[in-house]
């Protein structure tokens, strides 16, 4: 029999499930026995994410559809609390980051280590993979990693948006003493913003249409350029103030622009905004098409547009980056909720009037 823990009594598996209809529910959900090479994991701190809302309010994120009842959550931090057979690297007590997803492991994408596009990942909260907003989870060891003593499991959840803003970061073309941008004053624009810092960017410049969130980038990283979206001026005018921040001449012009909303005015935007042979990474989900995307101009100015989809090989350096201080996410959780209230949490994370930048879960 695998070991479990003398401490904690496995009884009851609250969960805060989506439904094909869109709503929520917090209801009981059964408790997987961990397989071999599994583990069942205490869940003791999961973020929202704007995915979760999504789901949620439209059933469905481009291709991916609720198609039945599914528990949300994927930002995830927790203890080890059952074993299966063959774990080898995780015990009973164990402190653990959750990667969310479970790769197959065999495709060609899979085997050139780029596992974030295996077309059969099984990626938690969406469906049909239960995610983490519950008691207890079933995960994979190879995609749980230790976190070190230092670190709270708010911290631990906060990896995952982290890497995120790591994924495209590391896709993008910020540069050591070169001006970059960041469009978006969320979560994980907030999470880019610190990684471009710490990348040696600068100047640094982020945008949102709120000016309560500029305020909190501006607290987050005190040197940070901020431009408030003027939504009665045209992408172009946008731009066209933005670039004047930065300077007049072409060459002062940020080379990286990273796009964390997926809103298409704001796409547009970054789209004019980002120099001549530059690099504009959008790391936002938005809708499933774009119109009037600046074909023409982001041809003739031969800049490249980069996508990201989730995140590779990511975890143990976000982990090392939280750790270590060279960033410090703390201040990113404005909002506390015990399991047993996950509606409440998600009805607070969808409301942008109350100021909340992550909201998290805790049990």
């Amino acid at each position: 029999m695998a070991p479990v823990s003398d401490y904690v009594k496995i009884d009851k598996n609250p969960s805060l499930q989506v439904t094909a209809d869109h709503r929520i529910e917090v209801v009981e959900a059964p408790i997987e026995k961990p397989g071999s090479g599994k583990v069942l994991v205490h869940i003791k701190t999961t973020g929202i994410c704007g995915s979760d809302i999504h789901f949620w309010k439209s059933g469905n994120i481009g291709e991916l559809k609720v198609l039945g009842n599914c528990i949300l959550g994927h930002e995830a931090a927790g203890e080890v609390v059952e074993v299966g057979a063959d774990v080898t690297k995780l015990k009973v007590g164990d402190r653990v980051a959750v990667e969310p997803q479970l790769p197959c492991g065999k495709c060609f994408l899979c085997m050139q280590g780029d596992y974030n596009l295996c077309q059969d990942v099984e990626f938690s909260s969406v469906y049909p993979y239960d995610g983490t907003m519950q008691r207890y989870k079933v995960h994979d060891e190879r995609f749980l990693h230790k976190l070190p003593d230092s670190m709270t499991y708010a911290q631990g959840a906060l990896v995952e948006p982290v890497s995120v803003a790591y994924h495209g970061v590391e896709r993008s073309s910020v540069t050591l003493g070169k001006p970059a941008m960041v469009a978006g004053a969320g979560p994980i624009g907030l999470c880019t913003l610190a990684l471009a810092k710490a990348m040696g960017a600068t100047p640094l410049l982020i945008t949102d249409i709120s000016a309560k969130r500029l305020e909190f980038a501006k607290k987050f990283v005190p040197e940070v350029l901020t431009y408030q979206i003027d939504t009665t001026k045209t992408n172009q005018e946008n731009a066209v103030a933005i670039r004047k921040i930065f300077g007049d001449s072409e060459y002062v012009q940020p080379p990286s622009v990273l796009e964390c909303t997926g809103v298409e005015s704001s796409i547009n935007t970054a789209a004019y905004v980002v120099r001549r042979s530059g690099v504009l990474t959008v790391i936002g989900v938005g809708r499933g098409d774009i119109n009037n995307f600046p074909f023409m101009h982001l041809s003739l100015a031969e800049i490249d547009v980069k996508f990201i989809n989730r995140y590779h090989d990511s975890w143990p350096a976000c982990i090392n980056l939280i750790a270590n201080k060279v960033i410090n996410v703390d201040s990113l959780v404005t909002h506390r909720f015990p399991l047993e209230d996950a509606d409440k949490a998600m009805a607070t994370s969808s409301d942008p009037s109350n100021g909340n930048i992550k909201v998290v879960i805790e049990d």
